[in-house]
């Protein structure tokens, strides 16, 4: 299955989840078992072999590839929410969206100092939930292996926003 069969699949929603935005959707990717898998298992060998202690997840599709992969790689799993959805103590970053703004958090106990970390999301547009989940691992004393997209929106130019840390995306709009 290759990468080219995969972007195939993401369809695009106008005016989601407001006017003016062109959602790119990835839930035909993950309901089909060939694509998802081939979408993990490209995450996966990116990783193998390479010393992740910790992938962390990103809410709400990270979550998906993110711990899909972590068992690949047989690490642990770290979810960064939206606030008020961890039951701990929590650290905390806000950042803007294309359309809006957010906060995520993160169990204070989560990274471990030194702990090598694969951030997963799903997408990267802005940068800012990216940015926030990383600048949170960064500030805990974890060391951000690489922050891994399935898709890249490249005109909102979030790479940049991530500059000084390795991002990948396979994917690129």
């Amino acid at each position: 299955m290759s990468v080219e069969a995969i972007r195939r699949a993401i369809r695009d929603i106008p005016d989601f989840p407001v006017k003016g935005i062109l959602f790119k959707d990835i839930t035909p990717v993950l309901g089909d078992a060939a694509l998802f898998r081939a979408a993990v298992d490209l995450f996966a060998a990116r990783h193998a072999g390479s010393r992740v202690d910790v992938v962390a997840a990103i809410e709400a599709r990270g979550f998906l590839f993110g711990a899909a992969v972590a068992c690949r790689l047989g690490t642990g799993v770290v979810p960064i929410r939206k606030k008020g959805k961890l039951p701990y103590k929590t650290v905390e970053a806000s950042y803007e969206l294309e359309y809006g703004s957010a906060t995520l958090q993160m169990h204070v106990d989560a990274i471990a100092r030194g702990a090598r970390v694969l951030v997963m999301d799903d997408l990267l547009a802005t940068g800012g939930t990216a940015s926030a989940g990383a600048g949170m691992i960064r500030d805990a004393g974890g060391e951000i292996v690489e922050i891994d997209f399935l898709v890249e929106l490249a005109f909102l130019k979030g790479r940049e926003r991530l500059a000084g840390w390795p991002v990948f995306a396979p994917i690129v709009f």
